[in-house]
C-alpha cells in the first residue's frame, strides 16, 4: 500500500494590502496545474459573516443554529459558530485529502511561509518562524538587505512578477 506523502502547507503573511491575496491566488494555481488538490485558509480579522443578510442559514445561525450547512449539486458550505485552531482547518482539510493548502495569515504558526513586505517599515515581520521566503512590492533597501543577511531568498513582486518566486516554490514542493 502506498503511503500518502505529508500535505503541503504554505503560508502567505504580511500586512494589509501587502498582496497576500493576490499571490495566495498564484500559488493555488500552480499546486493545481501540477494535478494536487488544494485548498486554502485564510484567517479573518474582522469576523466576517460569509452569508448575506436575509440568507435561509444565516437565519437559522441567527435562530441559534450552532451549525449549519448548505449543499448543492456542486458544493458544500459549513458554518460553524465556533472559533478553529489553524491545526484544527489542517486537519480538516487533511482529511478531505487535501494535497496542498495555501495559508492566508496566521502569522505566528511554524509552517514555512512567504514574508510579503510593502517596504522598510514591514521588516519587523522578518522575525517570524520559518520563513522561506521573502517578496518584496516596492524598492526597500533596508528590509531587503536585513532579510538577505538573514539568509532568506528574496524576490522583488513588483508589476505582478511572481514567476521568479513561484519557481522558487516549485523547487521546494514541486521538484522531489
Amino acid at each position: 500500500m502506498e503511503e500518502r506523502l505529508r500535505m503541503i502547507v504554505l503560508q502567505v503573511v504580511g500586512y494589509k494590502n501587502a498582496g497576500k491575496t493576490t499571490l495566495a491566488s498564484e500559488l493555488v494555481r500552480l499546486f493545481a496545474s501540477a494535478g494536487l488538490i488544494v485548498g486554502t485558509l485564510k484567517r479573518d480579522a474582522h469576523d466576517a459573516d460569509p452569508e448575506p443578510e436575509g440568507a435561509d442559514t444565516r437565519r437559522h445561525r441567527e435562530a441559534g443554529a450552532r451549525f449549519t450547512a448548505l449543499s448543492s449539486d456542486s458544493r458544500t458550505m459549513w458554518v460553524r459558530e465556533k472559533p478553529a485552531s489553524l491545526d484544527e482547518l489542517l486537519a480538516g482539510m487533511e482529511a478531505e485529502g487535501v494535497d496542498a493548502v495555501i495559508v492566508e495569515g496566521f502569522k505566528n504558526a511554524d509552517h514555512p511561509k512567504l514574508v510579503l513586505l510593502r517596504g522598510d517599515d514591514d521588516a519587523e515581520l522578518l522575525r517570524l518562524p520559518n520563513i522561506a521566503g521573502v517578496a518584496l512590492r516596492t524598492s526597500a533597501p533596508l528590509a531587503e538587505q536585513a532579510a538577505r543577511q538573514s539568509g532568506f531568498p528574496v524576490f522583488r513582486t513588483d508589476e505582478r512578477r511572481f514567476e521568479p518566486l513561484l519557481e522558487h516554490v516549485r523547487t521546494l514542493y514541486l521538484k522531489r
